[in-house]
């Protein structure tokens, strides 16, 4: 165990660069001491890690060094086969199915005992997701007609950096010259994209360290909301908006705690569903809202 993690260290400083022990410890499950004793086996053994002092300094590794052999074993091509068979089950890109055939060459027959499918993930028009893609890689601007959350519609000039997967959808995370910032787009709300001649007039940062600054400072309005559900409601509250139970009832009913993105609709649609099964407790707008709306529908069905 320890000289699995011994290597891994060695390449999660390779790839990550000046990392202080305290992130190490955290990323690897550990003690600070454990670090500590595992830097010095590492230096013992001949990898030259660096350590640093001060409010920014940490461990790395030397430039010069590099890992020449191959260290990827076969339980590693494994796992990247059943990695790349989830992608390839959440798009219909060509480009992945070739890259699984040739990593299923090199890997043995191994069940790791896990299945990624993703197949429900394949949402709307899925070439629009293979032209984004290869507008990234052009590193060419991208056109198209948007609607907001506003239902505002009007076109869209912008650098796409990547798509990505994340709540609940596919989006586009991409540069507005506009704005001077980076902003996400939702891939069903766009309509007669082009890929533009035009280049990026910027040079960007990798896709998962812009994300991570965008989450940092994330602008969306999150509310928390108090539900009291019945026994047949429990479970799926918990499981549609990743509610946790903070009293269970002796009828099987419960009081879940859950919080939402107070502009999205995904939460309201789900708790309607649900009818007399949920009774938002608090915040007293958010059981307003649910009202409004469940009035309005009632109206429409007055008329039959």
């Amino acid at each position: 165990m320890k000289t699995e993690r011994l290597y891994a260290i060695t390449v999660y400083l390779l790839n990550h660069g000046r990392t202080s022990a305290s992130e190490l410890a955290k990323h690897f499950e550990v003690s600070l001491r454990t670090i500590q004793r595992d830097i010095d086996s590492l230096c013992l053994a001949g990898i030259p890690v660096i350590a640093i002092a001060g409010a920014v300094g940490g461990y790395e590794i030397s430039d010069r060094f590099e890992l020449n052999e191959e260290y990827a074993t076969a339980d590693d091509y494994s796992r990247i086969l059943t990695a790349l068979r989830g992608l390839a089950s959440a798009t219909s890109d060509p480009r992945v199915k070739h890259t699984v055939e040739k990593i299923a060459r090199v890997s043995k027959p191994e069940d790791q005992g896990i299945v990624l499918d993703f197949s429900v993930l394949r949402e709307g028009d899925s070439a629009i997701l293979q032209q984004l893609q290869t507008a990234a890689a052009l590193k060419h601007m991208v056109e198209f007609l948007y609607t907001n959350n506003n239902h505002e519609t009007r076109i869209h000039r912008v650098e796409p950096i990547a798509v990505l997967y994340r709540w609940y959808a596919w989006y586009l995370l991409a540069y507005s010259k506009v704005k001077k910032d980076y902003r996400t787009y939702k891939l069903v709300r766009m309509r007669e994209l082009k890929i533009t001649d035009q280049p990026f007039e910027k040079e960007h940062e990798p896709a998962s360290e812009i994300l991570e600054k965008m989450d940092r400072i994330d602008s969306r309005s999150y509310t928390r909301i108090l539900i009291k559900c019945a026994e047949s409601a429990k479970m799926r509250v918990v499981e549609y908006l990743k509610g946790t139970i903070v009293q269970e009832f002796p009828d099987g009913g419960a009081l879940i705690q859950a919080t939402v993105v107070e502009n999205e609709q995904f939460w309201l649609g789900t708790l309607l569903s649900l009818g007399d099964k949920a009774e938002i407790i608090a915040p007293e707008e958010i059981r307003r809202r649910v009202l409004d709306s469940a009035e309005k529908i009632v109206s429409l069905y007055k008329k039959l």
